[in-house]
């Protein structure tokens, strides 16, 4: 499965919104050193209920907008249940 999403990094919040024909990703993390792609990869993994390695950036490694793609296994779509296409996250 292929996604494309545009990162908003240095956010207040770590939040994934569905927008017409990507996603929109914001993170607290800045871009520097990799640290919003780690945090994306996280963040995503945690919220498709997947695992890291599951993830990957094909595209976009070093720009805001990103193609990911989603190693998924052939049932459905592992959404956690009680899930929106909007997600907050707290870091612990």
């Amino acid at each position: 499965m292929i996604l494309n999403i545009r990162v908003i990094s240095k956010s207040g919040r770590n939040l994934i919104k569905k927008e017409n024909n990507y996603f929109k990703v914001y993170l607290t993390q800045p871009a520097h050193s990799g640290l919003a792609n780690k945090q994306l990869i996280e963040l995503l993994a945690k919220h498709l209920n997947l695992k890291k390695y599951q993830i990957k950036i094909i595209q976009g490694e070093k720009s805001r907008d990103k193609v990911i793609e989603i190693d998924v296994p052939s049932e459905p779509f592992p959404f956690k249940s009680g899930t929106s296409t909007s997600l907050e996250c707290h870091p612990e």
